[in-house]
């Protein structure tokens, strides 16, 4: 009944949100998950919230990459450290898995990779029940505390001034970037990062002592004295006392216009506060210097009036200008009327990409891999504004990445189940056509994944230790493919091109027959991460006989006939050199049957029939013609042992002519003992057996020498 209620429980855990948050009781059941951080302990039971219509457990953290501990308390006990497993993220890196700490709690140990840029954190809690595994999503909410300030070095501004102070913060990575200007009546203000400090840039609008209020964002929230959720630091207040600039500041209450053809000649409508010194219908020079002589930056064009104490222009905008380089001066011919200061910004254009992968140099070639993680260097103009973002790849880059108006850095990781051959790179939704070339990996790979099977089963070409020597008649040769051995989670080496050369050659070493199997493809298997996306209509789908391509089959073949395999990577399809393995088949016989025909001369003979016992005097020479069997030597590829073994004639005396001699033919079984020297023209073996006379009819035994001639 325990284990049955602890299911249910599990069940309803993992099921969603709703029967996440139920409360069940009983003998076994896990009742909360606890997360212990640096700042406190939170449980799921009291510190969750509703965010994003789901419940979140929030939790306090000082370090972006926080050590936290998590905990899974159970009311009756019984849990154990092989129940629950952490399912692994790139949120945080598992230190230590769910081990058993007491009687009731399981606890794992984690650190978190990057706590003040996760919008999306959660924990996946996996529990491995009898006969399946149940999977928990538990979202996550990061809150930290964050302090601010900045420390003006003066109290007396001028109007229209824009002054940059560092913000000093013990969280600077948590404090939101603010690309526009916020406006307030007495002052605008902005934040950015540059090289990883933060300024505060700040304009003053109006003359005399005034307050100035700055409300700072935060990336991560905190829980506020009301219970709820907070993104706003205390508001920095400081009084600033506005002077009079010698020129008066006109706003354009435009912050940006970007230099291109269109605003060169129709140029943009702008607005500017109104001046008595500005005339409608006349057109004004905007220059970098008070003096006279000082570039051209922009003309403004005064249209009319308007009812707001403002007037409606026309902007055209000739040269390039960054509003910290210093006011613009609106002049009638050489003389200065009023100050003003706008952003002018190049129209965002990509001149090129470069690469940057592990152990390398930059490079423009653009080519990556599923699963690489590399870093990307975009090259251009105006790319400070640019909204980037990367297609079916994953964005690695910081706050604190370096971009400027001429160059952005991202890194990047290739999902390893990504399914396009490009990663765009879009820009604020539109494509800008510019990307990375996604390849699919092709490295030569070791030929363990190779086996052959020439009638003792599938063996690894690698494993075979030397030539094969088969004593029985190899009636095919097939070469088949472990196709899971290929690729795995950690390393892919891609589709293998290759091809195989056949080389047969005889006892002699002379060549029967040398084939070529053309290259063809071997894709990895289905555990390979890959398998889905690879092209497979090159690959072969099952194993490749080789008498298919062989003018004789290799169940024709003679004794001690040789079979070299060479398999080779196919060198038009990789960048890097390939491997080589040979495999060699020795087709092997126990002995061969021949008949000999030899010359025995000097033979001691005993005749069975002859009462005395004596043996005949030494003869002349025979004639033997045998049957017999010669043995070849296991351990010496294509050798004869030193002995045969036959049966058949003897002519005795076949070649003594003179008187007396006794002249016969018998049947014999012989043996024989021949040198084993392979340059030897003339040998001499030594000969013993027996057999029987057919003309006397005698029983004998026989031992002597012999003469053969090797041509």
């Amino acid at each position: 009944m325990r284990d049955r209620l602890k299911i249910l429980l599990i069940l309803l855990l993992t099921g969603n949100t709703i029967f996440a948050q139920t409360t069940i009781t009983g003998p076994g059941t896990v009742t909360d998950i606890v997360l212990r951080t640096s700042q406190g302990d939170f449980s799921r039971s009291f510190n969750s919230i509703l965010k994003d219509n789901q419940d979140q457990l929030w939790f306090y953290y000082d370090q972006k990459d926080e050590v936290a501990l998590v905990d899974l308390l159970e009311k009756d006990g019984g849990l154990t450290d092989s129940l629950f497993s952490l399912v692994p993220s790139g949120d945080f890196e598992i230190i230590d898995p769910f081990a058993v700490l007491s009687d009731s709690i399981v606890r794992a140990k984690i650190r978190f990779t990057n706590l003040s840029n996760n919008n999306f954190l959660q924990l996946k809690i996996k529990t491995n029940l009898r006969d399946t595994s149940i999977l928990e999503t538990v979202p996550l909410l990061p809150l930290t505390r964050t302090q601010a300030n900045f420390f003006p070095k003066d109290e007396e501004w001028f109007l229209g001034e824009e002054k940059v102070f560092e913000i000093v913060s013990n969280k600077p990575d948590n404090i939101a970037i603010t690309t526009d200007w916020i406006r307030s009546g007495n002052f605008d203000y902005r934040v950015d990062r540059k090289f990883d400090q933060l300024n505060l840039h700040i304009v003053p609008k109006r003359l005399g002592k005034q307050k100035l209020d700055v409300q700072l964002k935060a990336v991560s929230p905190y829980m506020n004295e009301a219970g709820k959720l907070s993104y706003e630091l205390p508001v920095i207040s400081k009084e600033i006392k506005i002077l009079q600039s010698r020129l008066a500041y006109l706003s354009t209450y435009t912050e940006e216009v970007i230099f291109n053809a269109k605003n060169r000649k129709e140029g943009i409508e702008v607005q500017v506060d109104d001046s008595p010194r500005l005339k409608p219908g006349r057109t004004y020079r905007l220059e970098n210097q008070e003096e006279p002589g000082g570039a051209l930056i922009a003309e403004l064009y005064t249209k009319s009036r308007l009812s707001n104490n403002r007037m409606l222009c026309i902007l055209r905008v000739y040269n390039l200008h960054r509003s910290m380089d210093g006011y613009l001066y609106i002049k009638d011919y050489d003389e200065p009327l009023h100050l003003t200061n706008f952003h002018i910004a190049p129209e965002m254009q990509i001149s090129g990409i470069q690469l940057l992968k592990e152990g390398n140099s930059w490079t423009s070639n653009l080519n990556v891999y599923p699963g690489e993680t590399v870093e990307v260097k975009v090259n251009g103009e105006g790319l400070l504004k640019a909204g980037f973002v990367w297609d079916n790849a994953t964005d690695l880059s910081t706050d604190s990445t370096l971009r400027t108006d001429n160059v952005a850095y991202f890194r990047l990781k290739i999902p390893t189940n990504i399914n396009t051959n490009r990663v765009a790179l879009f820009n604020k939704g539109n494509d800008t056509g510019k990307g990375l070339n996604v390849k699919e990996y092709q490295e030569p790979r070791n030929f363990d994944f190779v086996t052959v099977n020439y009638g003792m089963g599938d063996r690894s070409i690698t494993n075979l230790g030397g030539p094969v020597i088969y004593d029985k008649v190899i009636k095919d040769i097939l070469i088949d493919f472990n196709y899971n051995k290929i690729d795995s989670e950690n390393k892919l080496y891609g589709k293998q091109y290759m091809e195989v050369e056949v080389k047969i050659t005889g006892k002699n070493r002379e060549l029967i027959e040398l084939k070529t199997i053309p290259v063809f493809g071997v894709c990895p298997g289905e555990m390979s991460p890959r398998h889905p996306y690879y092209y497979k209509k090159d690959c072969v789908q099952a194993g490749i006989s080789l008498n298919k391509y062989l003018s004789t089959k290799t169940y024709d073949l003679d004794d001690w006939v040789r079979i070299e395999l060479t398999f080779k990577h196919a060198s038009s399809k990789y960048e890097s050199p390939g491997m080589v393995q040979t495999a060699e088949f020795i087709v092997q016989k126990p002995y061969r049957f021949d008949v000999d025909v030899s010359f025995p001369a000097g033979l001691i003979i005993n005749r069975f029939g002859d009462d005395s016992g004596a043996f005949d005097n030494f003869g002349g020479i025979s004639m033997a013609m045998i049957a017999q069997f010669s043995f070849y030597d296991q351990e010496r590829i294509g050798k004869f042992k030193p002995y045969k073994v036959g049966a058949g004639f003897l002519a005795l005396n076949a070649f003594n002519f003179n008187e007396g001699v006794n002249r016969d033919v018998a049947i014999v079984v012989l043996g024989s003992l021949y040198p084993t020297r392979k340059d030897a023209k003339l040998t001499f073996p030594l000969y013993m057996g027996g057999g029987r006379f057919l003309g006397s009819g005698d029983w004998f035994i026989l031992l002597g020498p012999g003469i053969r001639v090797s041509l």
